[in-house]
C-alpha cells in the first residue's frame, strides 16, 4: 500500500478482485477478467479499474495489469467461441425452430450478416458492455477463423482494458469515479437492445397476424 493511496473500504466484487490480485498479482487480474467474460453480470467496469488501482498500489505493474487482463479476455472469449462452435449452425436452426416468434430464416439472415460484418462485429463488440462477451458465440457458430478471431478479440480487448486500467491507475483510491461514465454506456447499450427486441417482436407478431387470413383463405379454397 502507498502512503498517498490508502486502500478504501471495499466489499463485494471490488474486495474479491483486490484480494485476487494481492494474492496472485498479474495472473489474478487475468483470472478476474476471464471469469467476467464468461459471466457478464460481473462488470468489467469494476474489475478493470481495480486492476489499475492494484497496479498503483504496487501489487503488479501497469503494463502487467493491461497484458494480463487482455490475456484473460482472450481466454474467456475462447471458451464462448468454443460454445458457439459446439452449437453450430444446424443446431442453432433447430433451436430457432422450437422458439415462438422465431423462424429458422432468422438464423440464416444472421449468418449472412455475420459473414459480411463479422470482423467488425468482433473487434468493436469487445468494446461494448454485454456484447463484449456474447459476440464470441456467433463467431464460433459461424466458424470464424480462430487466428482472426483471436487477433480481433485481443485488439479490441486491449483498447477497452487499457482505458479502464489506466483510469483506475490515475484515479487511485477514487477508481469508482469511472463507474458513472461506464454505466451511461451500459444503459445506452441495454436501451438499444430492448428497443431492437421490442421492434422485432412487434414486427413478427404483426406479420404472423397478417399471414393468418391468407392461410385461412387457402384452407377454405382447398375445402379443408
Amino acid at each position: 500500500m502507498s502512503a498517498t493511496d490508502p486502500a478504501p473500504e471495499l466489499d463485494g466484487i471490488a474486495r474479491w478482485t483486490v484480494d485476487l490480485m494481492e494474492t496472485l498479482g498479474g495472473p489474478g487480474a487475468g483470472l478476474a477478467i476471464f471469469i467476467e467474460n464468461i459471466f457478464p453480470p460481473i462488470p468489467s467496469e469494476v474489475v478493470l479499474p481495480m486492476a489499475g488501482f492494484a497496479a498503483r498500489l504496487g501489487d503488479l505493474s501497469l503494463a502487467g495489469a493491461i497484458i494480463w487482463t487482455t490475456i484473460g479476455s482472450v481466454a474467456g472469449a475462447w471458451v464462448l467461441y468454443g460454445l458457439g462452435a459446439w452449437l453450430g449452425h444446424d443446431r442453432m436452426r433447430a433451436i430457432a425452430a422450437r422458439m415462438p416468434l422465431v423462424d429458422v430464416e432468422d438464423v440464416d439472415r444472421t449468418t449472412a450478416w455475420f459473414a459480411k460484418h463479422g470482423t467488425k462485429a468482433v473487434f468493436f463488440g469487445r468494446m461494448l458492455p454485454i456484447f463484449r462477451s456474447f459476440i464470441s458465440i456467433p463467431a464460433g457458430t459461424e466458424r470464424m477463423g480462430l487466428l482472426v478471431f483471436t487477433l480481433l478479440t485481443a485488439a479490441g480487448s486491449l483498447i477497452w482494458n487499457s482505458i479502464f486500467v489506466v483510469a483506475g491507475y490515475v484515479l487511485g483510491a477514487n477508481w469508482h469515479a469511472v463507474d458513472p461514465y461506464a454505466s451511461v454506456l451500459q444503459y445506452i447499450v441495454i436501451g438499444a437492445v430492448l428497443v431492437a427486441v421490442v421492434w422485432f417482436l412487434v414486427g413478427r407478431v404483426r406479420r404472423r397476424r397478417a399471414q393468418r387470413p391468407a392461410e385461412q383463405q387457402v384452407s377454405v379454397t382447398r375445402g379443408d
